[in-house]
């Protein structure tokens, strides 16, 4: 193993590249984990950018991103029980204090230390070092066993899956109702995959290859917004005139949040998903009172990664076909120009450290 590995490190906003750095050594609950995977998230090109510097993502320089990823405990840290050298892994970004009020109620997305290491909190790839790396140390809280039959690549796909999965328990599916998901990214197209194997006829709204691309992985119905003049008539002519049980928002745009709304049927819920660019939209409130429509903001994935692996493991998901490009660590610029300007329809890109 040696003491060097290949990190994608920012030295600043739009100044990255791969460099020969140390392995991070483990600490008290920790393991190192070998990166068999990392996918690219819709964030990290946004985080290599600078975009989210208001925010303090990275809160330092030098850094490395990426927080998507599946691998190999190769080494143990002091107190560590619960894993061993071999167990493969798959890992979540929000690693939770563990003792402040929410992270004991299991809403450690929600931690009331983040962003304080020194409380204990890691938001890998965002706050602290993270998996676009050949290894990372991670505290044993961040990181799932993966069945046997699950490849690298799909426990990759876990936060992700877990993002939708968190927005699906929130809003809750009503089998044989109708589901409708606006924004058929990697999150949409998780949450309808999901939704589907809870029992849920799902309606997908988008555009061009990613709109086949629910076709392809089982969407009962799709709507082509580009050739549809009525998203909501549309939706309601689907559903028999009552709208949607349950909606989710993966688009992060105005007319798509309009639209959400307006889909969803009389006491039906609502998960907003998206992260989206700025902070005020509008909403139809008096829609919402009149219809009694609950609206959920949904974060992250907590306590969701081993029902995502199970899904996976069992068939009832298909997160292989969601991948479309894998990359060497070496190729990160080609990777996100690939992933960022959709290039031969990717999807989910996938980087081998």
């Amino acid at each position: 193993m040696g003491d060097k590995m290949k990190a994608v490190v920012m030295r600043g906003p739009n100044d990255f590249g791969v460099e020969m750095v140390d392995i991070p050594k483990p600490k008290r609950n920790e393991v190192l984990v070998k990166i068999g995977a990392v996918a690219i998230c819709g964030s990290d090109p946004k985080l290599f950018k600078g975009d989210y510097m208001g925010i303090n993502w990275p809160p330092y320089f030098p850094f490395i991103p990426g927080h998507e990823f599946a691998g190999e405990v190769v080494e143990l840290g002091e107190g560590v029980t619960d894993l061993k050298v071999g167990d493969r892994v798959a890992g979540e970004a929000h690693c939770g204090c563990g003792v402040c009020e929410n992270c004991r109620r299991g809403l450690y997305n929600l931690c009331l230390n983040y962003g304080k290491v020194e409380a204990g909190h890691r938001h890998y790839g965002f706050t602290y070092q993270g998996a676009y790396a050949q290894y990372n140390a991670y505290n044993v809280r961040a990181l799932t066993k993966m069945p046997d039959n699950v490849s690298f690549d799909e426990g990759s796909m876990v936060d992700t899956g877990g993002t939708a999965l968190q927005a699906i328990r929130l809003n809750g599916i009503t089998p044989g109702g109708f589901s409708l998901v606006i924004g058929p990214g990697p999150i949409g197209l998780f949450v309808m995959m999901i939704a589907k194997a809870m029992g849920s006829k799902t309606i997908v709204v988008g555009r061009r290859e990613r709109l086949q691309f629910a076709k392809k992985l089982g969407a009962d119905y799709i709507v082509d917004y580009e050739k549809c003049d009525d998203i909501v008539a549309e939706v309601r002519k689907i559903t028999g005139g009552l709208g949607v049980d349950e909606a989710f928002e993966c688009a992060g745009t105005q007319n798509a949040m309009l639209q959400t709304v307006r889909c969803t049927k009389k006491n039906g819920k609502v998960a907003i998903v998206s992260l989206p660019s700025q902070d005020e939209y509008n909403l139809p409130i008096k829609t919402m009172v009149m219809n009694q429509i609950t609206v959920h903001g949904s974060r992250a994935n907590p306590n969701c990664s081993k029902d995502v692996l199970a899904l996976i493991s069992e068939n009832r998901i298909n997160a292989k076909d969601l991948i479309t490009h894998t990359f060497s660590i070496d190729d990160i610029h080609k990777a996100l120009d690939t992933f960022v300007n959709r290039i031969d329809g990717a999807m989910k890109v996938v980087i081998h450290p």
